[in-house]
């Protein structure tokens, strides 16, 4: 009987178990995670009947793979779109004010986030040569180039801000947003990239008979992310031990395999380890096997993210909030990156006559963020929708939520590192790495990347255990 052991039961782990489960029903496997229940950043808070997201606020459909999880796990009927108006208005908070993201060029034109200059320098952006070397390149560099200084300083960072709460003059577009970098490879525009590719699907869903669908769809379950989490936990029990902190990974002496081992006496012998928690725990328990593996992977930086959820009576709050939320661009520096308004893009997420609005502060340029007490960053961000969205009572609720190290920065760089990582890879066959440090921060991300690491983990096991390869 083959025997996997993966360490960490975020989305990573779980969905990658999950998979192997599936494809290997005779295989024995064990999920251990450090913290006292599984989830990691995506679990959602459930009290005096407002659903609060800690991490995740859903996923989209552009990738299939987490939607067909939610499925596949006997989810189907719990999932729930976001609404119409989230998908279709959102804001930036430009000087005080919201001002709606444009959605198309005709929108673009009628905006007040650039001026003409920048209007003319982003729709030409079209006609511009495309790059002819290779060297990684910053996000805001590559927006600079391609589309104008406006555009970098305005979308690009709002761009960021949303994603990765992180630095556009640090993060690397080829790491970060591996399609636009395609889209200029393969079509010598942005604009031209997206076209093409709206062609093609509006093409292939005519040839389906199914109705095309314009952009991707935001999804979640009913009772939040929780859901998906505790299903993927209930469909792996007993496999996945709780309150187990993995102290380090060796291997076995004199034959092939692996030993892992906890900060106890607890040891588990495993023909396979795939590690799925954070970069930083992974470094420390490939300390011991690898110093230069430890240190390159210990390298990938993380920020800081503070969640503020807050609940208002809705006569409170002024407006219709007819639309996802705003963000605010981290060069403004404010209290805070930017608000959803929960109980607008889902049904269910508060009680009747009440609004639920989740705020993210912190980032990379407002560390300082995190050390401020509960009472002061609930007060910080309702300062700011008073400002803002015109609120005109203290909330009915609040919860705060800190994540010190909460999203992988991919830094330029990144990519050669992920090289260098692989090929260190191939000198312990049978260790795998996955989680959001490398390919990909989106819940998206992290099952796709799932699925295909479950394969590999798969093969490998076939092909380690066959009569050829023994000796």
């Amino acid at each position: 009987m083959a025997q996997v052991v993966v360490v960490g039961a975020g989305v990573s782990g779980l969905s990658l178990a999950y998979r192997l489960r599936r494809s290997m029903p005779e295989a024995s496997i064990t999920v251990l995670e450090e913290a006292n229940r599984p989830g990691g950043t995506t679990w959602t808070l459930r009290e005096d009947g407002f659903v609060l997201e800690m991490g995740p606020n859903g996923f989209l459909d552009s990738k299939p793979t987490t939607k067909t999880l939610c499925q596949d796990a006997g989810l189907g009927e719990s999932l729930i779109a976001a609404s119409e108006a989230a998908a279709r208005n959102r804001y930036l908070l430009v000087d005080g004010r919201l001002r709606a993201l444009p959605t198309g060029p005709g929108s673009l034109l009628m905006s007040g986030l650039l001026g003409w200059r920048g209007k003319m320098s982003l729709l030409m952006e079209r006609f511009r040569g495309k790059r002819v070397d290779s060297e990684d390149e910053s996000i805001d560099d590559f927006v600079r180039r391609r589309a104008g200084a406006e555009a970098a300083d305005v979308l690009a960072d709002a761009l960021v801000t949303g994603i990765f709460a992180g630095d556009p003059k640090l993060l690397s577009l080829p790491a970060c947003f591996p399609r636009l970098a395609q889209f200029e490879r393969d079509h010598g525009s942005v604009i031209k990239g997206f076209s093409e590719t709206a062609k093609i699907r509006r093409a292939e869903a005519t040839a389906r008979g199914e109705p095309v669908q314009r952009s991707s769809k935001l999804w979640s379950l009913r009772g939040g992310l929780r859901e998906l989490v505790e299903n993927l936990a209930a469909h792996l029990e007993p496999a996945i031990q709780l309150g187990v902190a993995v102290h380090s990974i060796t291997k076995v002496p004199g034959r092939p395999g692996w030993l892992v081992s906890g900060d106890g006496h607890e040891r588990w012998r495993a023909d396979a380890v795939v590690l799925t928690c954070p970069a930083y725990r992974q470094a420390e328990m490939l300390a011991d096997l690898d110093v230069p593996l430890a240190c390159r992977i210990a390298e990938i930086p993380y920020n800081r993210v503070v969640v503020v959820g807050l609940g208002y009576r809705r006569a409170d709050v002024s407006g219709a909030l007819d639309g996802f939320g705003f963000i605010a661009p981290q060069r403004t520096r404010r209290d805070l990156l930017g608000v959803q308004w929960c109980s607008s893009i889902y049904p269910g997420r508060a009680p009747d006559g009440f609004v639920l609005l989740r705020a993210m502060c912190g980032g990379w340029h407002r560390h300082d963020v995190l050390g401020w007490d509960d009472d002061h960053l609930v007060q910080a961000v309702h300062n700011e929708l008073q400002q803002v969205m015109g609120v005109a009572a203290l909330p009915v609720f609040h919860r705060v939520i800190r994540w010190p190290r909460a999203i992988p920065q991919y830094h330029i760089g990144h990519l050669e590192r992920l090289a260098w990582i692989d090929a260190r890879l191939t000198r312990h066959p049978g260790l795998f790495l996955a989680g959001n440090a490398y390919r990909g921060v989106a819940l998206n991300d992290c099952t796709e990347q799932a699925e295909l690491l479950a394969r590999a983990v798969r093969d490998y096991l076939a092909q380690s255990r066959a009569p050829d390869a023994v000796g």
